[in-house]
């Protein structure tokens, strides 16, 4: 990172610790500051304390507030609208990724995955080049 750049920041959102070790590697490996949150509820406190990352990774099933909860909280605020939101999820049903979609998420991954498939959603997000 050069002298006067910001570094670009992530928020990895999932209920499985070791899932976000993984996601959260893999961001930093691409240059990511990273921050986690174990449910929707706790990263939407993150966000509304101002921690506004590029670019959240979520999970669909988590306890307190899902994964698709979260994402209709986050686009129902303007000044997230700008977040890209990256579901990441064992959801594969077709409805599903539908609904997230619908809701808006941005991309949909399916787990389990393998590192090139989340780094090529972020190129198609245009989140990394």
């Amino acid at each position: 990172m050069r002298k006067g750049e910001q570094q670009m920041k992530a928020m990895v959102v999932d209920d499985s610790r070791p899932i976000r070790r993984i996601e959260g590697d893999i961001l930093r490996e691409l240059g990511f500051e990273t921050v986690e949150a174990g449910n929707g509820r706790q990263a939407l406190d993150r966000l509304q304390e101002g921690e506004l990352p590029q670019v959240i990774l979520v999970d669909w099933n988590m306890p307190e507030m899902n994964g698709l909860e979260f994402i209709k909280a986050v686009r129902g605020e303007a000044r997230f609208k700008s977040i890209v939101m990256l579901m990441v999820t064992t959801e594969i049903e077709t409805d599903q990724m539908l609904r997230a979609l619908s809701a808006g998420a941005d991309e949909y991954l399916m787990k389990p995955f393998q590192k090139d498939g989340l780094i090529d959603k972020l190129r198609l997000l245009g989140v990394v080049n």
